[in-house]
């Protein structure tokens, strides 16, 4: 394989890599949560009065019992320094999709000069960061810096090791001094007590007496790539944008379908390995892993989890994925779309909600027509989606997953709801107010004696369907795989208890007139599903059709983020989550105006980037190769043979193309008189970045005849296929 210097040593470096030492793996049974302070750990060194208070707390709700933080803070602290640990964190998200950290001694020097590790219950319960360099949407001025950090009892404390020394991390809220909130947790958790608060309440209504703590549950699949570092570091559009600006397609890309699920590779499998021991450290329940449909791409997946802890846990793989990744010499990508015509990646979000004492609220069971209870809140989160569903898509609105939102690669921007044949046959009964059957499981003889007869589940899967019920819950397929979950989390318990609330209140309406139970929960779905029942679809979220069909039906088509995200300022969204208490007006403010900078900057980076790497980059390669053209072409003529110029003329029509739209990309970006936020945003998506796309034609155009030896990127076949 030819290529330029650069490119030629990356290539050696990798194919000469020394192989990371094997080693054997461990029993699960030695690694899980040996780097937690779990609840048996708190049993083991806490005092019975103690614990029996902080267990209440975790698996209740009930407010902390600030009296037991010093006996609590000194168990933790001498667990921590057994695992090595000189240092403590109060671990929170702020509004970057990223974790945010502030590391501080356990030393406290004494007055005769001596030092002692000492971590008071005070520090464990509060902690002050800077509240004003964080993103928050100016609800902090540059000047006004105090923010504070508070204790989350409900997920555990954990020990982050690397080579540099062991940390105790303490899983935050992140609030202002005026009390707001600056982060990604507290809304999280509001958002679970205002469900929480509706769920019960149609519960009660439904006749139940012990009614359990109502929790939302997630599972989240990550998707990723791997890139060797040695290529990543020659490419300034990975390091800084996440994804390749430039890149001309591979010969081969995934159009043969033989990387999905086929063998993993030796040197990604040792990577696998390592971040799951890791995880199983963390208490994180890693369980699935498998090559994606793109070349170079994979698939992590942990197993349901309480909504909050696996938000924790979420933003952990991804911290976890991209650490260990340099330790085997890879870059981890987990930006939406790191490279152009192959699949990019998503996070799909699998959610359910449920108790101790109902089970999961959304298991249809074997004959959901007669499950009054899932009936009901499956009822609720079809109202629910079809209110809000411009709400669901703002949430996962960003610069990154506007590549695959739309494309036939991921959802379509538009919001609906996948039930499967045999719920929509039910809900359809529903509607037509004649409720009688619903299908049952079938079985499949596959034709092979030494085979067994396989049962079916009664309904197919969608992979088309942005929001989609697989059998005994949702699954959000929109959201982006460097994002974190805990918005749309926030998006969809919020809307579940809007709708919980109403069903409630309506199912008391028609008790109070007389109605049995049954038929007013009949009465409830049937307005249901003549208001709502429009955002069912169970056909091909791609095709043509339905883009027709959902504008008809009056669904939004909010194709970029630009689009999308001034749907968090409608009056509608800010009534839904003021009256819930998830987020005030002025937090839903700062959220927009954080997330239209994050857009505006990611474009305005990617196009600078542009800018620099066809200036210093791709014109220099270009030069260099018309120049050797424009010799051979001289030195040929001498000799009487005619040149073929037809090669020259397009090379340098290309690369006058090029730089003459690097020209007009730089005036593009000069322009500042905006006179809105949403404007900037509509200039960036409408004017900016098909100026980038035009410009992105040519480079790849001038890739595929400029000599390999002077092209200074590394390709897509080295990136993609080189590991």
């Amino acid at each position: 394989m030819s290529g330029n210097e650069s490119r030629i040593q990356a290539i050696y470096q990798i194919t000469n890599r020394e192989p990371m030492p094997k080693k054997a793996p461990k029993r699960l049974e030695e690694l899980w949560a040996t780097d937690v302070f779990t609840l048996s750990k708190m049993q083991e060194c806490l005092p019975k009065t103690v614990f029996k208070s902080i267990k209440k707390t975790i698996q209740t709700g009930e407010p902390l019992d600030v009296s037991v933080a010093d006996a609590i803070a000194l168990a933790m602290k001498d667990w921590a320094i057994s695992k090595g640990a000189l240092y403590y964190a109060h671990v929170f998200y702020p509004l970057t999709n990223a974790t945010a950290e502030k590391h501080d001694g356990f030393i406290s020097v004494q007055s005769d000069g001596s030092a002692i590790s000492e971590f008071a219950g005070k520090l464990l319960v509060q902690g002050e960061p800077d509240g004003s360099s964080f993103p928050n949407g100016g609800i902090r001025s540059t000047f006004e810096a105090r923010g504070y950090t508070a204790w989350d009892v409900t997920s555990p404390a954990y020990i982050m090791e690397t080579d540099n020394g062991s940390t105790l991390c303490i899983p935050t809220v992140f609030v202002s001094w005026t009390g707001e909130a600056l982060d990604k947790k507290t809304p999280l958790l509001r958002s679970n007590a205002a469900m929480n608060k509706a769920a019960t309440k149609v519960l009660k209504i439904l006749g139940e007496k012990e009614i359990a703590p109502v929790n939302s549950s997630c599972g989240a699949e990550q998707e990723y790539f791997l890139v060797d570092l040695n290529f990543a570091n020659a490419r300034p559009d990975l390091l800084l944008a996440g994804r390749t600006l430039f890149g001309k397609p591979s010969a081969k890309g995934q159009q043969f379908d033989d990387h999905y699920f086929g063998a993993i590779p030796e040197r990604v499998q040792m990577f696998m390995q390592d971040v799951e021991e890791r995880l199983y450290r963390l208490g994180i329940p890693a369980k699935t892993r498998h090559n994606e449909v793109a070349p170079g791409q994979f698939e992590i997946a942990p197993v349901f989890e309480a909504a909050n802890v696996a938000t924790d846990h979420q933003q952990m793989i991804m911290t976890m994925l991209r650490f260990t990744a340099k330790k085997h010499g890879f870059v981890c990508l987990l930006h939406e779309k790191p490279f152009a015509g192959i699949n990019g990646s998503g996070k799909h979000v699998n959610w359910s909600v449920g108790n101790a004492t109902q089970g999961n609220l959304l298991d249809p069971g074997d004959t959901p027509h007669s499950n009054a209870q899932f009936l009901v809140f499956c009822g609720a989160v079809i109202r629910g989606i079809h209110k809000y569903g411009p709400l669901l898509r703002s949430v996962v609105a960003t610069a990154g997953n506007d590549h695959r939102l739309g494309a036939n690669e991921a959802p379509p921007a538009i919001i609906s709801v996948y039930l499967g044949s045999q719920l929509e046959d039910v809900f359809e009964q529903i509607r037509q107010g004649e409720l009688k059957s619903s299908t049952g499981k079938g079985l499949m003889n596959i034709g092979v004696d030494t085979l067994p007869i396989l049962p079916t589940d009664p309904g197919d899967r969608n992979r088309t369907s942005p929001f989609a019920f697989t059998g005994n819950r949702f699954e959000f397929r929109a959201v982006g795989s460097g994002q974190s979950v805990a918005g749309p989390l926030v998006a969809m318990n919020s809307i579940l208890a809007d709708s919980l609330n109403w069903m409630a209140e309506k199912l008391e309406a028609e008790l109070a007139k007389g109605l049995s139970l049954s038929s007013a929960i009949t009465t409830v779905l049937k307005e249901v599903m003549e208001l709502h029942g429009a955002v069912v679809f169970n056909g091909n979220g791609y095709s043509e059709e339905w883009h027709k069909l959902a504008v008809e039906r009056g669904l939004a088509n909010l194709r970029t983020t630009a689009d999308a995200l001034p749907v968090l300022k409608e009056s509608y969204i800010e009534e839904l989550f003021s009256k819930l208490g998830v987020l005030s007006p002025v937090e839903l403010a700062s959220r927009f105006e954080t997330y239209a900078e994050q857009y505006i900057l990611s474009i305005e980076v990617e196009a600078k980037l542009v800018v620099s790497m066809v200036k210093t980059l791709i014109y220099p390669a270009a030069t260099r190769y018309l120049a050797d053209l424009g010799n051979a072409s001289l030195s040929l003529k001498e000799i009487g043979v005619d040149f073929d110029k037809e090669t020259i003329e397009k090379v340098a029509s290309l690369t006058k193309l090029a730089i003459d739209g690097v020209s007009k990309l730089s005036d593009a970006l000069s322009k500042h008189d905006f006179a809105s936020v949403e404007e900037h945003m509509q200039f960036l998506s409408q004017t900016v970045r098909p100026l980038m796309d035009g410009i992105r034609g040519y480079v790849d155009a001038l890739e595929g005849e400029v000599a390999d030896d002077l092209w200074p990127l590394p390709t897509y076949q080295e990136m993609l296929f080189i590991k």
